[in-house]
């Protein structure tokens, strides 16, 4: 395997940076709906190979436009049959009646699902359009979130960026907004992936400014393709440093040596977090274990016991 092998180093420097903090790091994990047999092996794999390591929760997306609606019900309903784990189920606003959507509601909580993550969502076409209520549908995610709660009483968490949505004015409208959320009933606001931990602090500091208590989660995204996540950050207006996308330069036709590099750049991210407070991480593993339980383990989160099948 071609390894560089300072990296090595690199990794081992930020679990003794996280280290003081071992034995109180909550972690929760993101999946996606597969599209095929294969890709949900892959996802069932991954679900088998992180329960053990007893996440808070682990969600479920929802895609652009509704896309994964009946999928992304499947796939909640089996997590919650199957395995001990907490399931959240994202679910938006878009191109669904509030109708439809409270008897999407009414569905999860049937099936035993009782938590929701409240997005707005993409328009239809996706990141970077223009977006507009649908009609006779919750118009944004905070009328989703009421909405919600009035159904049953789910908990509810909610997105915020670090590096601001691309469609808030400014950082008055981004914090007013994740406010109105928590006032409609929210938990807790689960962040945008991010790359750099002053992004996140910056946020974490307005938050407080405005008096909100509400936590904040950090949600980290381990890098392996950089190119995939160059077109996602970009879609969704996440800023990537120079020295950040330096780190994968050259690394094209290295997988081995880009997949080391992702792993020591989010045990970094997190070692910081870690040293500024932080004790809970939301990981967006894109159906794959290994990143995210080799970054879990430098960061001290081991398996709590053997669960059932």
């Amino acid at each position: 395997m071609s390894v560089a092998p300072h990296l090595q180093g690199y990794i081992a420097d930020a679990a003794d940076r996280a280290g003081r903090a071992r034995g109180r790091i909550n972690v929760s994990f993101e999946f996606f709906p597969p599209k095929t047999e294969k890709l949900e092996e892959q996802l069932w794999e991954a679900i088998r190979k992180l329960e053990p390591l007893a996440p808070r929760f682990v969600s479920v997306t929802y895609g652009a436009g509704g896309t994964t609606r009946d999928r992304t019900h499947r796939t909640v309903a089996r997590i919650v049959k199957e395995t001990s784990l907490n399931a959240a189920a994202h679910l938006t606003c878009v191109s669904a009646t509030r109708v439809e959507v409270d008897a999407v509601l009414r569905d999860y909580w049937s099936a035993g699902v009782r938590h929701i993550v409240a997005l707005r969502g993409d328009p239809p076409g996706g990141a970077g359009g223009a977006y507009s209520p649908y009609p006779d549908g919750y118009a944004y995610a905070a009328d989703l979130v009421s909405g919600a709660r009035a159904v049953a009483p789910f908990e509810v968490s909610v997105a915020v960026y670090p590096d601001r949505h691309p469609d808030s004015a400014d950082w008055d409208a981004e914090i007013d907004n994740f406010k109105r959320k928590l006032d409609a009933g929210a938990t807790r606001g689960v962040s945008n992936f991010f790359v750099d931990s002053d992004s996140f602090l910056r946020l974490r500091d307005r938050v407080a400014a405005a008096g909100i208590a509400a936590p904040v989660v950090p949600g980290i995204m381990p890098v392996s393709n950089f190119n995939g996540f160059r077109k996602m950050a970009d879609a969704g207006g996440v800023s990537v440093p120079a020295w950040f996308a330096g780190l994968f330069d050259g690394l094209d036709g290295d997988p081995d040596t880009r997949r080391l590099v992702a792993a020591a750049a989010s045990a970094e991210l997190c070692a910081r977090l870690i040293a500024e407070g932080v004790e809970d991480f939301h990981f967006y593993t894109l159906n794959r274990a290994d990143l995210t339980l080799a970054i879990c383990r430098v960061l001290g989160v081991r398996a709590q016991e053997t669960h059932a099948s």
